[in-house]
C-alpha cells in the first residue's frame, strides 16, 4: 500500500484490532459508512452493524472496517480462490481479503450458496434450522435470496466450511451451484397459488434439478448455464432477461373469455375504462370494442398478459398450455445484456414424459455449446457469434418463423398460431 493508502486507513479507523471504539461499544469507527444510513432508504450497514453488536463475532467488526478503507481508497480488496467440501467442485464463493495484515479479522469471508426448494417453498422449522446452523458456524448474515436464487450464507472461515455443510446436509438442505457448470434453477410459485400458471412448473423445476444435480455439484462445461422456470408470460423470475434457459408457460389457443365478468367489469368501471386501462395498453391493438364489448384477435396477441392482469376475472390463459424456450438472457460479458430469444415456441408440458422430451433437446443444446463455444462465453454469446441458423441445425432444431429477433417489425409476415 503507498502512504496515502496508509492515511486513509489511519484517518478511517485509529483503532483496528482493538476490539473498542472511542466510546467503548464493540464495533470501530466507520464515519463513511454511517453516511449510508443517512438517506431515505434502509442501509444494509445498519442491519450489519446489529448483528455484529448482538453476536459479537471478529469477523463482521473486521468486514465492516475493511469496507471502510475501501470506501476511503475506492478499491476493492476481495480475491478469489477455491474452497470447496468432499465431493464437491461448486456451491462456495471463496472471499479472501487482499489487505489481511491490516484487517485481520476480515481475512476469509466466504459465501456459501444454498440450493432453494421449487417456488421457494419453506416452513418456519426449516428456516429457524438454517438460521441456527449458519449462527453456529458463520457471521448469521443471509440474504434471501441472491441474484442466483440462491440462499447465499455469507461470511465463514475456510476450516469451518466442511463441518457447516455437514450440518445443513443431514438437516436436508444441499450447495447450490457455482463456477462454470450448471447453476441453481429458480421458480416461481407457479401452480402453487397462481391461476394462471401454464404448466407445473415446480415438477419441472425439481425434475431438471435431478437431472443436471452432477453438473450443478462438479462444474464440467465452458461457462455457466442459467435454468429459471415461470409459469405464465408475466414471467415473475425475469427468466428472459437473467437466464440462458429461460422456460415460460404460455397457450396455443385464445384467451378464455368469461362474458358475463367483462360486462361486469365495463358496468363498473365504464367503457372509458376498458378503453384505457386495458385496449389502448395493448401493445399489437389486438383489442377493439365491439357494440359495446371487448373483442380479440387471437394472432396478433402477444401473450403480454396485460389484459389477463386487468381483468382476472373475466380473462385467463387458453386451454391448449405448454411452454415456450427462450434462450440467451444474460448480463453483460463478452457481449453486451441480452435478452433472450425465442427457439422453441410452444411444447406441451402435461406429463413427465414431456418433461423428458424437453431435458433430452436440452441435452443436445448443450452437447452443441459444449464443442462451438469458447472458453467463459455464455450459450446466447455462442450462438450470436455462429449464428442462429448453425446453432440450430447443430442442436437438431427445426426452424420456425417465430424464430426471429423481432416477428412484430417484419411486414412480409404475420405470425399465426
Amino acid at each position: 500500500m503507498d502512504g496515502a493508502n496508509d492515511s486513509a486507513m489511519n484517518s478511517a479507523c485509529q483503532c483496528n484490532g482493538c476490539g473498542s471504539d472511542s466510546s467503548g461499544g464493540f464495533l470501530n469507527p466507520t464515519p463513511m459508512l454511517d453516511q449510508l444510513e443517512s438517506g431515505p432508504w434502509p442501509s444494509f450497514i445498519t442491519g450489519f452493524k446489529e448483528m455484529a453488536e448482538r453476536t459479537k463475532k471478529p469477523m463482521l467488526r473486521g468486514v465492516l472496517d475493511q469496507l471502510e478503507y475501501s470506501y476511503n481508497t475506492k478499491m476493492g480488496y476481495w480475491k478469489g480462490g477455491l474452497v470447496t467440501v468432499e465431493g464437491y467442485g461448486a456451491g462456495i464463493i471463496t472471499r479472501y481479503s487482499m489487505i489481511k495484515d491490516k484487517f485481520p479479522e476480515a481475512a476469509e469471508f466466504h459465501t456459501m450458496r444454498i440450493q432453494p426448494a421449487p417456488g421457494l417453498h419453506y416452513n418456519t422449522s426449516m428456516l429457524r434450522e438454517l438460521c441456527d446452523i449458519w449462527e453456529k458456524h458463520g457471521s448469521g448474515i443471509i440474504c434471501l435470496h441472491g441474484q442466483t436464487g440462491d440462499i447465499m450464507l455469507q461470511g465463514i472461515e475456510q476450516d469451518k466450511v466442511q463441518e457447516c455443510f455437514d450440518e445443513l446436509n443431514q438437516a436436508g438442505w444441499d450447495l447450490g451451484g457455482a463456477g462454470a457448470g450448471m447453476r441453481t434453477g429458480v421458480s416461481c410459485i407457479g401452480p402453487g397459488r397462481c391461476e394462471n400458471a401454464c404448466y407445473d412448473n415446480l415438477r419441472f423445476h425439481l425434475k431438471a434439478l435431478k437431472h443436471y444435480v452432477g453438473q450443478v455439484h462438479r462444474p464440467e462445461w465452458n461457462y455457466k448455464l442459467k435454468f429459471k422456470f415461470s409459469g405464465c408470460p408475466n414471467d415473475c423470475t425475469n427468466a428472459i432477461m437473467r437466464s440462458d434457459l429461460a422456460v415460460i408457460g404460455t397457450w396455443k389457443d385464445a384467451i378464455l373469455v368469461d362474458r358475463d365478468e367483462v360486462r361486469a367489469w365495463i358496468a363498473e368501471r365504464g367503457v372509458d375504462g376498458l378503453v384505457n386501462n386495458v385496449i389502448n395498453h395493448c401493445p399489437t391493438k389486438a383489442i377493439s370494442l365491439k357494440d359495446g364489448d371487448m373483442v380479440i384477435e387471437s394472432r396478433d396477441c402477444v401473450r403480454c398478459m396485460h389484459c389477463i392482469n386487468a381483468m382476472p376475472k373475466a380473462l385467463s390463459p387458453g386451454k391448449e398450455r405448454g411452454i415456450s424456450l427462450l434462450m440467451g438472457g444474460k448480463n453483460t460479458l463478452k457481449v453486451g445484456v441480452n435478452m433472450g430469444s425465442l427457439i422453441v415456441p410452444f411444447m406441451k408440458m402435461e406429463d413427465d414424459d414431456d418433461i423428458d422430451t424437453f431435458l433430452e433437446l436440452i441435452d443436445e443444446i448443450i452437447d452443441w455449446w459444449d464443442d462451438a463455444g469458447l472458453d467463459h462465453e455464455r450459450i446466447g454469446e455462442t450462438i450470436e457469434r455462429v449464428g442462429l441458423k448453425q446453432f440450430l441445425e447443430g442442436a437438431g432444431i427445426e426452424y420456425d418463423i417465430n424464430q426471429v429477433s423481432r416477428p412484430r417489425d417484419n411486414p412480409y409476415f404475420k405470425a399465426k398460431y
